[in-house]
């Protein structure tokens, strides 16, 4: 049997972009796909395509996937599993490749949620037309979703996973709605899934009972156990519903550092991530999002680094793995922040063509013609509009590289 590994699903753009009283423009969807795709994520689930402000920026995300500029990684929507809404998914983005279809399965959600008006079976049937549907259209890969899979009968979940694959699905994603799940009732669930189905599964889940990183890594424990690929679903910075999901780079950490899967050579994380730069992706979602990181973050908080007792002061000094488990360097973090306390020139909403050429000459970037220069002005005004925060060099070069996406990604037409 060949190796089987552990995958990053990151799900900001789908799952984190619904915390409440929060969101992200376009471009900064745009911009975190790019930063993912750095980062060595194996896929994005960027949007919802039968939404229709979503539109113009998953088509225009996809063209610069066809470019090169995701560096491979997959762009993934996210519908549910019932044949109409594939139907229009790929009717409003035809270059759609890569789906996830959600199906709620727990007696809770069939009962009150659905009001009894369909069964476990109808369940399994809605979903594999879903599946078959989708791979008539053309899609690629599919994932198919459980939700609320930790309050499901097991057995049925079994069943249902076994139908689903059996129907085309690539994978089952088993989602942990409420955080319901602990590590132990994880590693036991997915173990009976990924041994009777022998499915790749996706680990889904949530903090509301403050175990979500080691819930998810004991999903992916239990997969590699039992002969099938893991993929864990992450957002940056554990953004999400109430209490958040899996933050991206604490999984990371997870499994590259810690002693049960770091020194393990059974559990091998996909070779493309790159953990060097996890401090960049972290202070962009922050930024975008406009909250700041906890202070304790793993890895990525001011004080991951910080020691002020005299004993581990002491320690550190003499040698810092005394008290740090992993450098701070290995997640691109060291380098000094420079903020400027004289006189600024920036672009944006209201900006001039003299400011804006200032700008953009700092970063080295010039224009053939006044009339290609104007036409990017016009562009960053309009992004700015949008974020309503000054915009950052990346998005500033985005802008200047890729004027056409850009364009179409700040188009939003009721």
């Amino acid at each position: 049997m060949a190796d089987k590994k552990i995958y990053i699903i990151d799900v900001t753009n789908r799952d984190g972009v619904q915390t409440a009283n929060l969101g992200l423009a376009k471009m900064e969807k745009t911009m975190l796909n790019i930063y993912l795709a750095k980062m060595g994520v194996f896929q994005s689930e960027f949007g919802f395509p039968v939404t229709t402000h979503e539109t113009n920026y998953l088509q225009a995300n996809l063209a610069l996937a066809e470019q090169g500029v995701m560096r491979g990684m997959r762009l993934s929507g996210w519908a549910r599993a019932v044949k109409e809404d594939v139907i229009a998914s790929k009717k409003m983005v035809p270059g759609l490749k890569y789906m996830n279809l959600s199906m709620s399965t727990s007696d809770q959600m069939i009962e009150n949620k659905f009001k009894g008006k369909v069964t476990q079976q109808d369940i399994i049937d809605m979903s594999c037309e879903a599946v078959v549907t989708a791979k008539e259209m053309g899609v690629e890969g599919i994932g198919v979703n459980a939700e609320d899979a930790s309050r499901t009968d097991i057995e049925f979940l079994t069943k249902f996973a076994i139908a689903v694959m059996e129907a085309g699905a690539d994978r089952f994603r088993y989602c942990d709605t409420l955080g319901y799940d602990d590590p132990f009732s994880m590693y036991d669930r997915i173990a009976h899934i990924a041994k009777h189905s022998q499915i790749d599964i996706e680990l889904h889940c949530h903090n509301d009972l403050g175990m979500v990183v080691a819930t998810s890594v004991a999903g992916a424990k239990a997969c590699i156990d039992n002969g099938v690929n893991a993929y864990i679903n992450t957002t940056v910075n554990g953004l999400g519903e109430r209490a958040g999901n899996a933050d991206l780079v604490s999984v990371i950490l997870a499994l590259l550092k810690s002693s049960g899967f770091g020194r393990d050579e059974k559990y091998q994380l996909d070779e493309n991530i790159d953990l060097a730069f996890a401090w960049k992706i972290a202070k962009y979602a922050s930024y975008a999002f406009g909250v700041p990181i906890p202070i304790n973050q793993p890895g990525v908080g001011q004080n991951a680094f910080a020691h002020e007792s005299g004993i581990h002061a002491d320690g550190a000094l003499k040698d810092r793995r005394n008290y740090e488990l992993y450098d701070f360097e290995e997640l691109g973090r060291g380098e000094a922040e420079v903020v400027e306390t004289g006189r600024q020139i920036t672009t944006g909403e209201y900006g001039g063509i003299k400011g804006f050429r200032n700008v953009y000459g700092e970063m080295e970037v010039n224009f053939e013609t006044e009339d290609e220069a104007k036409k990017i002005l016009e562009l960053v005004r309009c992004a700015n509009v949008h974020t309503q925060k000054p915009l950052i060099e990346d998005e500033l070069l985005f802008i200047a590289r890729h004027p056409k996406q850009a364009k179409q990604i700040l188009t939003v037409a009721p």
